[in-house]
């Protein structure tokens, strides 16, 4: 079973939040997540994949610092998109 998931992941890997750590300030981490997108998406796509990817880490990570810091920058780029 695992040999499909593989082909899949290599085929489309998944995209990161390369760089992105709490102990960084709030412009280093949105620099990062911004970064982390593919280089060939528009500023729009980037920005909403970006805080999709922000709000997804806030939702699984059992770190209270983490959680806020996650969801803050989500919400930043999501007001950014609606501007």
């Amino acid at each position: 079973m695992s040999k499909w998931f593989r082909k899949a992941v290599k085929k489309r890997p998944p995209n990161t939040l390369g760089g992105w750590k709490k102990k960084l300030s709030a412009e280093a981490r949105r620099r990062k997540a911004l970064s982390s997108r593919p280089k060939n998406w528009n500023l729009d796509t980037k920005i909403r994949s970006a805080g999709r990817a922000l709000t997804a880490l806030a939702n699984v990570t059992k770190d209270p610092e983490t959680r806020k810091k996650a969801r803050s920058d989500a919400e930043y780029f999501f007001r950014k998109l609606k501007r």
